[in-house]
């Protein structure tokens, strides 16, 4: 039944995204304030931080540490909206597309909502460790000891993200601006996610995010779709809502629903799902979620565009052709369902 009501609730938006809205020039960008911070990490002391003679192998270093970037916009404003991207990527997943168009942390910042952009622990502008890797290379560790540090290439990038099944294929109807892919890949950086700590460093730091900034919906995607239910089940302090874009899992119907008892949540797929075999299984799995945190007494909603007449939108649906009428679809959920904090 939740389902439907959201499927109706949208209708509207749905055939307007279709469409792909037209859109005048939004003007001036006016913010009442922005910068950027750290939170989380720890110090360590290693003797393998480098292995160059000019710079010293033994010290204190930082790691663990996620940045974040914000905006506040300036007149009344909305919950706070925070933005955690995926694999192999950064928080520039987020900002303007490849093809030049406005990103969603600014549209978002447009619509009244103070906007944080996070690079994930160990990506991006947030540290990692060099010890391990000076470790093996001066002979202090053995081989097997060398870190996994991993690239998505284009060709197995392009059936991750749905652009097509097999490089350079494209799915039919498919709304992914392809004439800027070289722009995309620029975008692609290695991922030490198997190097990190158990939990993973952002989990903690998206909890210290979200009670620093005093109440925030945590919006994720693919890898990071599953941390804001893990930041959640840690603690539900500042947590107004999740939002979890084509996660690379959602909780498993067996566990524990308490930490999801009255949040509201949306999970949210585009087009192609059932036919990708990495992808079929995940949906299926948060379908299943969904259920089990409703059974519980959750507020939990999936939607798959295209059983709301959206059609052709990818793994990168922040990024496709409709983006902004997809970001619509966000807005109008979050301003409907998201009300109240945790403190």
């Amino acid at each position: 039944m939740r389902a439907v009501l959201l499927a109706a609730s949208l209708c509207s938006i749905a055939v307007s995204a279709s469409a792909q809205t037209a859109r005048p020039d939004p003007g001036p960008l006016t913010i009442a304030r922005q910068g950027s911070f750290f939170v989380g990490g720890r110090d360590v002391k290693s003797d393998t931080l480098s292995t160059l003679p000019a710079y010293a192998s033994s010290g204190t270093i930082t790691i663990d540490q996620m940045y974040v970037r914000y905006q506040v916009p300036v007149g009344e404003l909305g919950i706070p909206i925070t933005l955690i991207h995926g694999c192999c990527l950064t928080g520039k997943t987020w900002e303007t597309t490849p093809d030049g168009r406005m990103g969603w942390d600014e549209y978002f910042v447009r619509h009244s909502h103070p906007t944080y952009v996070i690079d994930q622990v160990w990506r991006g502008r947030s540290a990692g460790d060099p010890s391990a890797i000076n470790a093996v290379r001066s002979g202090k560790a053995p081989i097997e000891q060398l870190p996994t540090v991993f690239s998505a290439g284009h060709e197995g990038a392009w059936a991750i993200f749905r652009f097509g099944k097999e490089y350079p294929q494209t799915m039919p109807g498919m709304r992914y601006p392809l004439a800027a892919q070289a722009e995309f890949w620029k975008q692609m950086v290695p991922d030490s996610l198997n190097n990190l700590p158990t939990p993973n460093p952002t989990v903690p730091a998206l909890s210290e995010l979200a009670q620093k900034i005093g109440g925030t919906v945590l919006m994720s995607h693919s890898q990071s779709g599953i941390y804001p239910f893990q930041t959640a089940a840690l603690s539900r302090k500042g947590i107004a809502g999740i939002v979890s874009i084509e996660p690379g899992a959602c909780p498993t119907p067996t566990e524990d629903m308490k930490p999801y008892a009255g949040l509201p949540i949306l999970v949210l797929f585009g087009d192609y799902v059932d036919e990708f075999p990495r992808w079929a299984p995940r949906l299926a799995n948060c379908r299943a979620f969904i259920a089990a945190a409703n059974a519980a007494g959750g507020k939990a909603e999936l939607l798959v565009l295209p059983d709301i007449g959206i059609k052709g939108n990818t793994h990168m649906l922040m990024q496709d052709d409709n983006s902004l009428d997809i970001a619509d679809i966000l807005l109008d959920w979050i301003g409907k369902h998201v009300t109240t904090v945790v403190q």
